[in-house]
């Protein structure tokens, strides 16, 4: 490991922003904060918002400065790249931020019921081989329904038109309550889609620079009710990511 990386890792450990919990897969005893985030590490109730596969952070950040009156943790596996985000908001001050380190697969262990009011999903990997990797699949939702408050929003922000459509289809066949769903995001000027638009990350700027829209979906998760996959084939998307190309041979997945 480069020593630039473990300088990151060292700061990581000192932020007061960051939780890190790597290990979840084997971890035994009850989270500390699962139902304490608000008291605890926030130290008020409003709102708990997250976003999955945070990344850099950013958005995080962003909808943070937006929306003091909500508090924002950013969650991925990657404690490198969240250092920016991280260090962002521990620079800034900032009361209504944090990041938890660890794999979403086991996002239900840190979270308790009724915890978490929103989930936001921004160009989240399409994961077109395995359905139950796709972080918008029911796979996820059940284990979203675990935290979330009845009928929570979740928000889906992508370049993926593979993910995009999967997610459509996926709330269809269930029936989800679904507030907008847009192909063209920056083409919308809508209050409704106000929020979606308010933020753009480097990497989303890079994509609507190679002509690629944005899609969004924000759509409400009941917690009762049975989820089903939807039986549909997707044409696979042209790329796999900003700079490789899709890996497999196969024209469309499910």
């Amino acid at each position: 490991m480069g020593k630039g990386k473990l300088a990151k890792f060292a700061e990581m450990a000192a932020n007061p922003l960051v939780v890190e919990c790597p290990t979840a897969a084997v971890m035994q005893d009850e989270f500390p904060l699962k139902g304490h985030w608000g008291e605890q590490f926030f130290h008020n109730s409003n709102p708990i918002v997250l976003e999955l596969g945070c990344g850099r952070g950013e958005y995080t950040v962003g909808l943070g400065n937006l929306y003091p009156q909500k508090n924002f943790i950013g969650v991925d596996i990657k404690g490198a790249r969240m250092w920016t985000g991280a260090k962002e908001a521990l620079l800034s001050d900032m009361k209504n931020v944090g990041f938890l380190r660890t794999n979403i697969e086991f996002i239900h262990k840190f979270f308790a019921p009724g915890e978490v009011s929103e989930i936001w999903l921004t160009f989240s990997d399409p994961q077109m081989k395995k359905v139950t990797k796709r972080l918008s699949s029911t796979y996820f939702l059940q284990r979203y329904r675990q935290f979330m408050q009845d009928g929570g929003i979740i928000h889906l922000k992508t370049d993926s038109n593979f993910l995009f459509t999967y997610t459509e289809e996926m709330l269809k066949a269930n029936g989800l309550p679904t507030e907008v769903c847009t192909r063209s995001l920056y083409q919308e000027n809508g209050d409704d889609t106000k929020e979606a638009r308010s933020f753009q990350t480097y990497y989303e700027g890079m994509w609507r620079a190679r002509g690629i829209d944005i899609k969004y979906l924000r759509f409400h998760l009941p917690l009762e009710g049975e989820l089903i996959e939807p039986d549909v084939e997707i044409p696979l998307d042209e790329y796999r990511s900003y700079s490789r190309e899709k890996r497999s041979s196969l024209e469309v997945s499910k």
